[in-house]
């Protein structure tokens, strides 16, 4: 049976995984192969997120990797979850997703993160300087990227002289991102987009996301709220394989809680032949909330409540799945079950 929720979207979260013994080329290969059957499939955005020094993603630039889905898909929207602000130049931001939209008009989304997605020496060589190291100035960074979008800089204001590309027809989709308590108010102030990572803070999602469509007011960007929870989704034909393929994410999430370092996210033997500790058993417990996983039924379902108790019209699966194989079969039973297509 074919669950049909009209309202509820689905949409991609890729942080652009190095499966094991994968080459990188091989690693951008399942890029494009995924954002294709998405786009096929009937999902409704494709997102990039932003990291730095991680070795297993590559994802570290996503208006690179969303001009390139762009390129080889036809309708699904495509755009970064998100562009960390404080690494980046405002005005260089607002460049790359103005010329983005210019070529894909109508599909480009920017989600804009307060965090850096980076450890502190891995920002400082992204930024050059110590002082913007501690800087702490979003505030105002996302204030400069919304005025160069818009043109709307006071004439007394130095950047008033500065010319950007295109006009204000070529605005992306705006988001402002969440992962506690921090980014709702900017999102509510300016009347953008809102995205919550549940599978960050699952504690908070409902609370903040529900807030969110009680408190919006319209703005000259959205004539209505516009919300989105992200999840972990692993799912398959059964609860048995479901839970086998979400060995690996499952053990990386309880040691990372438990404030381990130097993780690696193991294989699926490897996960599957790993005894617990204690400790980690109670924060395997502890983490339920960060996922949604087993048979493709029972994971259409819950998503569906989710989406009702969290007052949103889209959820964004973070895609973990432990290889190529398995998300590609995961993601086309789940657009199935839900009638994507």
């Amino acid at each position: 049976m074919i669950i049909k929720n009209p309202k509820l979207k689905l949409s991609i979260l890729d942080s652009v995984h190095v499966y094991d013994h994968t080459r990188p080329i091989e690693t951008l290969q399942n890029v494009t192969e995924m954002v294709q059957l998405a786009d096929a499939l009937g999902y409704n955005r494709y997102w990039f997120t932003e990291h730095h020094n991680v070795p297993s993603m590559m994802s570290t630039s996503p208006d690179l990797l969303s001009i390139h889905a762009a390129a080889h898909t036809k309708r699904i929207r495509v755009g970064s979850g998100g562009v960390m602000l404080p690494n980046h130049s405002p005005l260089k931001v607002m460049e790359n997703f103005s010329l983005l939209e210019g070529l894909y008009p109508g599909r480009i989304d920017l989600g804009i993160g307060r965090a850096s997605g980076a450890d502190g020496r891995t920002m400082m060589a992204l930024l050059r300087s110590r002082e913007l190291l501690v800087a702490n100035d979003f505030p105002q960074q996302l204030d400069d990227l919304l005025s160069f979008f818009e043109r709307s800089f006071d004439k007394s204001h130095p950047f008033s002289k500065i010319n950007t590309p295109g006009d204000r027809t070529l605005i992306p989709e705006l988001y402002i991102l969440g992962a506690s308590k921090g980014g709702l108010p900017f999102a509510l102030e300016k009347g953008l987009g809102f995205v919550f990572a549940g599978h960050l803070a699952p504690q908070l999602a409902v609370p903040m996301l529900t807030a969110y469509r009680s408190d919006f007011k319209p703005s000259s960007y959205l004539s209505e709220p516009k919300s989105m929870l992200a999840i972990i989704v692993i799912t398959a034909e059964t609860k048995e394989e479901a839970e086998y393929l979400a060995g690996p994410i499952q053990l990386m999430w309880a040691q990372l809680i438990l404030g381990k370092q130097d993780i690696k996210i193991l294989t699926l033997d490897e996960a599957k032949n790993h005894t617990y500790t204690l400790d980690e058993e109670r924060a395997k417990e502890i983490n339920k909330g960060r996922f949604v996983i087993g048979s493709v039924e029972s994971v259409a379902e819950e998503l569906d409540q989710l989406a009702k108790a969290s007052l949103v019209d889209e959820i964004i699966i973070a895609d973990f799945y432990p290889n190529q194989e398995s998300r590609k079969k995961g993601h086309r039973l789940l657009a199935n079950k839900v009638g994507l297509i």
